[in-house]
C-alpha cells in the first residue's frame, strides 16, 4: 500500500493549487466520498533536530508500480515505449486527451483507449499522486468505458479520496458494488458521506443499522431533503407506497441512479452519459435493455464485438421493428455464413449491413465477418459489399488484393490497405488528404516534439486532428496520417485511411 504521510505531505505541499479544480473532472460523480482535512503540521518542539520528526517508518510495496505509472496494457504489447508520456507536462496532456475524446472514429478510439490504459512513466510537474491516473480515469469514464477504468483502478489501486469515488462509482455501473462496500470498513481513512454509507449497510442486510444512521443523518442535518426523501423511500418502500414517486434528478449519479432502482423507479438510460449503459448489461436488466446498451457500447468502442455478438446471440428476438429487427437480421446472416450457404449469404448481407450502419456498428460487424467472408465466392453487388467489410476488418490486405482497381477510390483503397501509392494522386478531397497524408512528413514543430520524446503527446494532437470523423478537414487529415506514420503507427494509419473511404458523413 503507498504511503500515506507521502500523499498527505505532497497535498500539503501543493498548498492553494490543490483546492482549485482537478486536472479533470466528472459532473456525474456521486460524491460520496469526502477528502479528509489536512491536519495542520505540528509545532517544532525544543530537542527536534533541524526539524526532523522520528515517525514510524513505513513500508512501500515494490511489486507495484507508482499509481500515475499504472496500466493494463505493458509497452510490450503496446509497442509504445515507457516514456511516453515523460516528456509532457500533465496540463497539456489534460488539454489534449480532451480534444482527443471527442474523435469517434473507430481506428482512433481504439488508439486512444490504448493510450489511456498503457502502463508508462507519468509526466512532469503532476500536482499529487495519482492525478494523471485519475485524469486517465476520468477520460475512459467520459468515452463509456466503465470496464477498463475499473480494471485500471484496480490495478493501480484507488488510494486518494478522488481515486476511491471513481472506483465506487464504476462499481455501482457494473454491479460490483459488493466488493466497494466492503472496502469501506477496511479504510477508515475514507470519508464516507450517509447516502453511501446507508446504501452499503442496506445492501449488506443491515436494515436496521441503515435506519438508524439515516436518523443520526437526518439528526445533523448532513443530508439535502432530495437525499432524505430518497433514502427514506429506500429503506422503508411500503411507508411511502402511497406518495407520488420522486422526480428524477436532472443529472444522476450512479448511486442516485441505483437507490432509483432500488425502490422500481428505474430510469431509463439513454438520455443519460454512455458510462450508464452499463447498468442495462446486469443481468437484472430485460434484453431489450441489454442489447441496445451493448449497441451504444460496441459503436465506442467500450465493450468488444465478441461480447456484442454474445448478446445479440442469447435468444430469437421477441417483436419486431427497431432492435428486433437488427438483431434478427444479424442471426439470419451468421446462420447463413456459419453453414457457408452462399445464397443465404447473398439474401441475408445487405439487410444485416444496413441494420448494423443505422447504429454505428459496420466496423464491429466488421471485425466479426470480414475475415470468413474472404473464404466465400459470392456473385456481383454481394462479392463488393463483402470485400467492403473486410476492407474494414484485420484482413484488409487480403482484402486488397483482390479489388480490381477501377476507380481512383478503388486505387486508394489498395494504397491504404497496403502502404503502396498511385503514380497519380486523386481529384477527390478526402482521397486527395489521404494521398497526402502517405507521401508527406510532419511539420517542423512535429518532428521536434517527436525528436524530444513526447510520443503520446504526439498521438493525441495526430487523434485531436480526428475529431470531426469522416467530416474532418482535409489538411488535419493528411497531417493526421502524416503523424501516425512518423512514429511507427503505420497500423493505424492504414485503418483510418479506410474508414475515412468507407465509412458515411455524417
Amino acid at each position: 500500500m503507498w504511503n500515506k504521510a507521502a500523499f498527505l505531505a505532497a497535498f500539503l505541499l501543493s498548498g492553494a493549487a490543490s483546492a482549485q479544480e482537478p486536472m479533470s473532472a466528472i459532473d456525474w460523480l456521486s460524491r460520496s466520498i469526502e477528502a479528509p482535512p489536512v491536519a495542520p503540521a505540528a509545532p517544532w518542539k525544543e530537542g527536534d533536530e533541524a526539524g526532523v520528526h522520528t515517525s514510524e517508518i513505513e513500508v512501500t510495496r515494490l511489486d507495484r508500480s507508482p499509481p500515475d505509472a499504472a496500466g493494463l496494457l505493458a509497452s510490450s504489447v503496446t509497442g509504445l515505449p515507457n516514456s511516453l508520456w515523460s516528456a509532457s507536462d500533465a496540463t497539456t496532456l489534460s488539454r489534449l486527451m480532451q480534444i482527443a475524446g471527442r474523435a469517434e472514429l473507430p481506428a482512433v478510439r481504439a488508439l486512444m483507449y490504448t493510450l489511456l490504459l498503457a502502463e508508462a512513466d507519468p509526466p512532469r510537474a503532476i500536482p499529487v499522486s495519482g492525478d494523471f491516473l485519475q485524469l486517465r480515469v476520468d477520460q475512459l469514464l467520459r468515452l463509456g468505458a466503465v470496464e477498463q477504468a475499473e480494471a485500471l483502478l484496480e490495478r493501480a489501486g484507488p488510494e486518494t479520496p478522488a481515486l476511491f469515488q471513481r472506483a465506487f462509482d464504476a462499481a455501482l455501473l457494473t454491479g460490483n458494488e459488493d466488493a466497494r462496500c466492503a472496502d469501506l470498513d477496511n479504510r477508515p481513512e475514507i470519508q464516507v458521506r450517509y447516502p453511501a454509507r446507508i446504501f452499503c449497510l442496506a445492501r449488506r442486510g443491515k436494515w436496521s443499522t441503515a435506519a438508524l444512521v439515516l436518523g443520526t443523518a437526518e439528526a445533523l442535518g448532513d443530508l439535502t431533503p432530495y437525499e432524505d426523501a430518497l433514502l427514506s423511500k429506500f429503506l422503508d418502500p411500503d411507508v411511502y407506497e402511497e406518495d407520488d414517486p420522486l422526480e428524477y434528478p436532472e443529472e444522476p449519479t450512479p448511486l442516485e441512479y441505483r437507490l432509483f432502482e432500488a425502490i422500481g423507479e428505474r430510469m431509463p438510460t439513454a438520455p443519460l452519459p454512455r458510462a450508464f449503459s452499463f447498468v442495462d448489461l446486469r443481468p437484472v436488466a430485460g434484453w431489450k435493455a441489454q442489447l441496445e446498451a451493448a449497441e451504444r457500447l460496441a459503436a465506442a468502442g467500450a465493450l468488444s464485438e465478441n461480447r456484442l455478438l454474445g448478446i445479440y446471440s442469447a435468444r430469437l428476438p421477441a417483436a419486431s421493428g427497431g432492435v428486433w429487427d437488427r438483431v434478427e437480421a444479424l442471426q439470419r446472416f451468421d446462420t447463413a455464413l456459419s453453414r457457408r450457404d452462399k445464397q443465404a449469404i447473398m439474401r441475408t448481407i445487405r439487410p444485416a449491413w444496413q441494420a448494423m450502419a443505422e447504429v454505428n456498428l459496420q466496423v464491429p460487424f466488421a471485425r466479426l465477418y470480414g475475415p470468413s467472408l474472404l473464404t466465400v465466392n459470392l456473385i456481383g453487388a454481394h462479392q463488393d459489399l463483402a470485400s467492403e467489410i473486410a476492407l474494414l476488418s484485420a484482413a484488409y490486405e487480403e482484402a486488397a488484393r483482390a479489388i480490381d482497381p477501377v476507380t481512383s477510390t478503388d486505387s486508394m483503397l489498395i494504397a491504404a490497405a497496403t502502404g503502396r501509392l498511385p503514380d497519380t494522386p486523386p481529384v477527390q478531397a478526402r482521397l486527395r488528404a489521404i494521398y497526402d497524408g502517405f507521401q508527406q512528413l510532419p511539420s517542423t514543430e512535429f518532428q521536434q516534439l517527436i525528436k524530444d520524446g513526447a510520443l503520446g503527446e504526439v498521438i493525441l494532437r495526430a487523434i485531436g486532428k480526428l475529431a470531426n470523423g469522416t467530416n474532418s478537414d482535409p489538411r488535419q487529415v493528411a497531417e493526421a496520417l502524416a503523424l501516425f506514420r512518423a512514429v511507427g503507427l503505420e497500423e493505424t494509419a492504414r485503418t483510418v485511411a479506410l474508414q475515412l473511404i468507407l465509412l458515411p458523413t455524417d
